[in-house]
């Protein structure tokens, strides 16, 4: 029996395996067995929790993508919808505790690694497509109408360039970034 490391026994603990290999050795320089191998696990077992290499670095996306949805249908009506995209938005970025670390090694990765990109842009896809819906609920509007595909963009930039001057500086605070981006986004949707 091969004493060493106990297997992986959840998804969580397997993503937080591949993240410290990946920050290490670099994405491209990690394989799927490698994670596997430093995780204790079977080549298929690490596929039973992710479909792809690629999909570690985003963790349980479609969790994240419903708890999102789920933030935004919450919102009461009267609230601005400008308001409600911010809080929505800071409430999803929003990490616990001792989480700062690891949440930098993902996102560095996921904004700066070339292998990376297609993937990210189906994922970023994804989450505008929330943002959309929600715009075109409120507004009476058809999600994919010009002016909800646009705003759904302008809040995913604000997200990226929060998180590049986040990544780019060690004591800024993301919350606030994200607040600061976002706040320039003044009802840019007209009837």
């Amino acid at each position: 029996m091969k004493q060493g490391r106990p297997a992986v026994t959840t998804r969580d603990e397997l993503e937080l395996v591949a993240l410290q290999l990946f920050a290490e050795r670099g994405f491209d320089n990690t394989t799927v067995d490698d994670v596997a191998e430093a995780a204790g696990i079977g080549r298929r077992t690490f596929f039973r929790y992710f479909a792809s290499k690629n999909d570690v670095v985003w963790g349980d996306w479609d969790v994240a993508l419903a708890y999102f949805r789920g933030r935004l249908a919450a919102l009461p009506a009267e609230v601005d919808l400008m308001d409600g995209l911010r809080e929505a938005v800071k409430a999803f970025n929003l990490l616990p505790e001792g989480a700062e670390a690891q949440h930098r090694v993902r996102m560095a990765m996921v904004l700066h690694t070339p292998a990376l990109q297609a993937h990210s842009t189906l994922r970023y896809a994804g989450w505008r497509a929330v943002v959309a819906e929600h715009v075109s609920a409120r507004l009476g509007l058809s999600a994919e109408d010009f002016r909800c595909q646009l705003l759904a963009h302008q809040v995913l930039a604000c997200c990226v360039a929060a998180y590049e001057q986040w990544l780019g500086d060690p004591t800024a605070d993301l919350q606030d970034l994200l607040d600061e981006a976002l706040s320039t986004l003044s009802t840019p949707v007209r009837l």
